[in-house]
């Protein structure tokens, strides 16, 4: 059994002898040939190359083409930052000072789509008969925001009927990207919406759930798989993710998956995670993600049907690859492995940090613990409605970021026991969990302790 049949065989929902292995290295499998961020997402043959290196150093079960939200964004009008170790970033939306409705369909030859087809095609002869392909794309939801901006949280509550054509619009996109992956022979095609985390179920029900379904039949008629990719904590969301059809669901570290497994195989639905990102695949040792992996399978229990071992999300650019292949051996060769790490105890990564005095804050102190804004989606925006109350208050508050990817921030948020991310603070206090506000409801709540 290869890893393409035993991905074919775990989305199937049939028994196999150990769970499935995707390494999301996106910008990462630049890394692999000493291209970076741009360069890799820019450039078919560097692309291309990153890609084959992936498959021969990870032995992935399934790989993907590449872990780019931004990709409909760009070709729609979006602005586009790019950084050497993160993928592009939106910075700037079109809607964001009207209400019209765009009616622009995008076409095989818009933007760097050429670029992601040609790669799918070079993959698909190269390793298409031995490892399951999955091709990104942006969910409606996260490409509405990018195209609205803040805005289109307000919104939610204020202009439904807005939402919902916006959606409407945001969904044909999403069909369309869809289709794109179909004609070329792709077998997994996944949505990923990473601002969905943070809305409510009613909000889900309200705008999403039939969206998706539409989606995920979509798939299924043309005899592919589904994955529904929602970073952030969804954990109020995973029921209505599996009732809106998709053959699997992947989640990232914010979930606590074994928990989540339970749902999924209410609904018989695959569910794919959730090794962390930073903590352990980044600042981690070789033996720390083999042990983290190891233990991961341990807590989800019975692995035999309808689960796949993966990074949380797009793994860091600068993930050591031997940390990577310590995962891959702890899948693939996992009794092996617990051997090895039979008596091992997690690395503590922890760096001494002064928390701010906040009973003597000479002024509102808003604090944003984000993963990373620059490569998530969901943080992109707390951190965008935070930037924006700073801007209506002035030097009246200090707004302060921190994040997920530094050993300094990742202590920080440790010693103020934040569970989720991203979370906004108010003068020490939790406001936010992995909930992006209204700006008027942030404005107030300023306010109040002002």
């Amino acid at each position: 059994m290869n890893g393409k049949e035993a991905i074919t065989r775990i989305l199937r929902h049939e028994t196999v002898s150990r769970p499935g292995w995707i390494p999301f290295a996106g910008i990462h499998a630049g890394k692999l040939k000493g291209y970076n961020a741009t360069e890799v997402y820019s450039d078919e043959d560097k692309l291309f190359e990153s890609l084959m290196e992936v498959n021969k150093v990870y032995n992935p079960d399934g790989q993907v083409l590449l872990f780019d939200l931004q990709l409909e964004a760009e070709i729609l009008g979006c602005e586009i930052v790019w950084t050497k170790n993160n993928p592009p970033c939106v910075t700037g939306s079109p809607l964001e000072e009207t209400d019209e409705i765009p009616t622009r369909m995008i076409s095989k030859s818009d933007g760097r789509l050429p670029m992601v087809i040609n790669a799918a095609r070079r993959m698909k002869k190269a390793v298409g008969d031995k490892t399951a392909l999955y091709g990104l794309l942006c969910g409606p939801f996260t490409l509405a925001t990018h195209l609205r901006g803040t805005k289109f949280f307000r919104q939610l509550r204020k202009d439904p009927d807005y939402v919902r054509k916006l959606l409407a619009y945001t969904t044909e996109i999403a069909l369309q990207m869809c289709q794109l992956y179909l004609d070329e022979g792709v077998d997994v095609i996944v949505p990923v919406d990473p601002v969905v985390s943070q809305i409510s179920m009613d909000h889900f029900e309200t705008y999403l759930s039939e969206p998706y379904k539409r989606i995920f039949e979509r798939i299924r008629v043309h005899n592919a798989f589904s994955s529904f990719f929602v970073c952030g904590n969804a954990t109020h969301i995973i029921e209505l993710m599996c009732k809106s059809g998709p053959d699997s669901i992947s989640i990232d570290e914010n979930v606590n998956m074994a928990e989540a497994k339970k749902i999924t195989d209410r609904y018989n639905v695959v569910i794919g995670g959730n090794i962390p990102l930073t903590t352990i695949m980044l600042f981690g040792t070789q033996m720390d993600n083999m042990k983290a992996t190891i233990d991961l399978i341990d807590r989800l229990g019975d692995c035999t049907k309808n689960v796949i071992i993966a990074p949380g999300c797009d793994m860091p650019y600068d993930t050591p690859i031997e940390n990577t292949i310590a995962a891959s051996h702890a899948v693939l060769q996992t009794e092996k492995a617990r051997e090895m790490v039979a008596n091992y105890e997690l690395s503590d990564i922890g760096v001494e940090v002064e928390l701010p005095d906040y009973e003597r804050l000479k002024k509102p102190l808003v604090e944003a613990f984000l993963l990373d804004p620059l490569a998530c989606a969901a943080c992109t925006y707390m951190l965008a409605v935070a930037m924006d109350a700073q801007k209506h208050f002035g030097d009246k508050i200090e707004v302060v970021e921190y994040r997920y990817n530094n050993l300094t921030d990742i202590s920080r948020t440790k010693k103020m026991a934040v569970k989720q991310l991203p979370s906004l603070y108010i003068n020490g206090k939790l406001q936010y969990s992995s909930l992006i506000p209204n700006l008027d409801d942030l404005i107030r709540e300023v306010e109040e302790v002002m």
